[in-house]
């Protein structure tokens, strides 16, 4: 099985990506955590990230798309892996699409959690509380959901013209989400 987790800052994408990835026994591949690993293990890729990453950019397309090539390559990536934080541009679309096809496979099915903006912002609010993130105030959550909807908003069309595009409810309790996403996925055929 070969899937992106798609939905605005604070939806539960990361929760649900390991629940999925467990479900169907591939990897959930976060690109944050791609950009760690390649930072703390000192790579060549990693020191390019880190640059974009202290100075508060985003990482450029030619880095990220590298960095995702190479794990989704890696040996427990091959009967498929969930994708979390990428694609986040048209052109990363492309370059998925062709590393995909490069192996002989397609991706099976996008998955998008919506959710209420007003309720995601109180979420992201009480877990900047608990986990002592000052930075994660209002102003700057609404300021991440406003650059989701901008970026993500034309990926979405596009996964839904291919007729992958599977949007579910990403309100309520955690295993009630779970649930939802395994309901809709044990219908996709596997490529």
């Amino acid at each position: 099985m070969r899937l992106i987790m798609m939905g605005p800052p604070g939806a539960g994408k990361g929760t649900q990506a390991k629940f999925v990835a467990d479900h169907f026994k591939i990897p959930a591949i976060s690109t944050g955590d791609i950009f760690r690993a390649n930072v703390s293990q000192g790579t060549e890729l990693g020191l390019k990230a880190k640059q974009y990453m202290d100075a508060g950019d985003y990482v450029p397309d030619e880095v990220t798309n590298l960095m995702v090539r190479n794990r989704i390559d890696e040996a427990d990536a091959v009967s498929g892996f969930l994708l979390d934080g990428y694609p986040r541009t048209l052109s990363q679309v492309e370059e998925l699409d062709g590393m995909i096809k490069f192996t002989g496979h397609e991706l099976d099915a996008v998955v998008v959690l919506t959710v209420d903006q007003d309720e995601i912002v109180q979420r992201l609010l009480q877990r900047a509380k608990v986990e002592g993130r000052a930075d994660d105030t209002e102003d700057v959550i609404r300021k991440r959901q406003e650059l989701y909807v901008e970026q993500t908003e034309p990926l979405i069309e596009v996964y839904r013209g291919r007729g992958i595009l599977i949007e579910l409810n990403g309100m309520g309790e955690v295993s009630e989400v779970t649930q939802r996403i395994f309901d809709a996925l044990d219908e996709i055929p596997q490529s």
